[in-house]
C-alpha cells in the first residue's frame, strides 16, 4: 500500500469498497437475514396497495421493511423490476374451475379478473405498465405472469372443445382481450366497479363470439 493522499480518480473506487465492506451482511455481527427479500416484496405490495406507483420509491420500500436502501438496490436495479417481482409474489392465481359449461367457466374467469381490477393495488399497476417499454426484464416477468394467469381460460377452451361444445379452438389471447377490456374500461375510464349485469353481458358476448368463430371455420 502506497502512503500519501489517494489520487482523485481512485476516490470513487475507494469509497465504493468501503460501502460494500461496511454493508456486507456476512460480516461478524451482521448475520444474513433469510427473510429480507420477502419483507421487501411485502413492503412493496403494501405501498402499492396504499398509494399509486408514482409515490412508490425504493427508499420508502426499504424504510417500510426496516432495511437499508442498499438492500433494495442490490436486488433490484429499477423500481419496475421490484414491482414485477412483487406482483409475481402476491397476485392470486386464477381459479381453474370446471363448471361443466364454457359459458359458466367464462363467468367464473370474469369474477377472478374483476377481483384484480377492483383491487386497490391496480392503480399502481396501471402506472407501472407505462414503464415496461423501457425495462425488458420487467416486461418479461409481466408477460410470464400473464401466461400463467391465462392458463385457466385456455383450459376452459380446451374442455369445451373436448365436450364438443365448440368445434374449434379460438385465439385465447383474443378472447382474453374481449373479457378483460370492459373491466379495464370500468377501472380506468368509468372509475367504478362493474355490475353483475355487466359481467353477465360480457360473458354472454364472449361466448357468442367463441361459438360463432368456431362455426365459421
Amino acid at each position: 500500500m502506497v502512503d500519501g493522499p489517494v489520487p482523485y480518480y481512485q476516490l470513487h473506487t475507494v469509497a465504493l469498497h468501503r460501502v460494500v465492506n461496511e454493508e456486507e451482511p456476512t460480516m461478524a455481527g451482521r448475520p444474513r437475514d433469510p427473510d429480507l427479500e420477502q419483507r421487501l416484496l411485502a413492503a412493496t405490495w403494501d405501498l402499492m396497495t396504499e398509494g399509486g406507483y408514482a409515490e412508490l420509491t425504493l427508499a420508502r420500500v426499504a424504510a417500510r421493511a426496516g432495511a437499508h436502501r442498499s438492500d433494495v438496490y442490490r436486488r433490484w436495479s429499477t423500481k419496475s423490476r421490484l414491482v414485477a417481482d412483487a406482483l409475481n409474489a402476491h397476485v392470486q392465481p386464477m381459479s381453474e374451475v370446471d363448471t361443466g359449461s364454457l359459458r359458466s367457466d367464462l363467468r367464473v374467469y370474469l369474477d377472478d379478473l374483476t377481483r384484480s381490477w377492483s383491487a386497490p393495488w391496480m392503480d399502481s399497476v396501471v402506472g407501472w405498465l407505462s414503464e415496461l417499454v423501457d425495462d425488458a426484464e420487467a416486461e418479461t416477468t409481466f408477460r410470464e405472469m400473464g401466461l400463467r394467469r391465462g392458463r385457466a381460460l385456455r383450459l376452459s377452451l380446451d374442455r369445451a372443445a373436448e365436450r364438443g361444445e365448440i368445434a374449434a379452438l379460438p385465439d385465447a389471447q383474443l378472447i382474453s382481450g374481449l373479457l378483460e377490456g370492459p373491466l379495464m374500461h370500468s377501472r380506468i375510464v368509468a372509475r367504478r366497479p362493474p355490475s353483475a349485469e355487466l359481467l353477465d353481458a360480457v360473458a354472454d358476448a364472449a361466448y357468442r363470439v367463441i361459438t360463432s368463430m368456431a362455426a365459421t371455420r
